[in-house]
């Protein structure tokens, strides 16, 4: 199960790719109440992956801070505290 600091993001926009700065995480879907299950997903060697739920393309990018993204609006933040 993934830790409470791993990064979520969410593709609302019905982007084609989003660029991050980690290589695991979670995708969430769409913001609330429209997301899918909270999918753990890990790169691990390769450098870009697709979610099997929303099909989204996530790339990384060395360049970009762990947990951020491009568009910044991607990052998923839970109202949980």
């Amino acid at each position: 199960m993934a830790h409470e600091n791993t990064p979520h993001f969410h593709n609302t926009d019905g982007l084609k790719r989003i660029e991050i700065g980690s290589k695991e995480f979670q995708c969430v879907g769409a913001l609330p109440p429209f997301d899918h299950p909270h999918v753990y997903l890990d790169m691990g060697a390769d450098s870009e992956v697709v979610c099997p739920y929303c099909s989204t393309l996530y790339v990384y990018n060395p360049t970009l801070e762990p947990g951020t993204s491009e568009p910044l609006s991607a990052i998923y933040h839970s109202e949980a505290a």
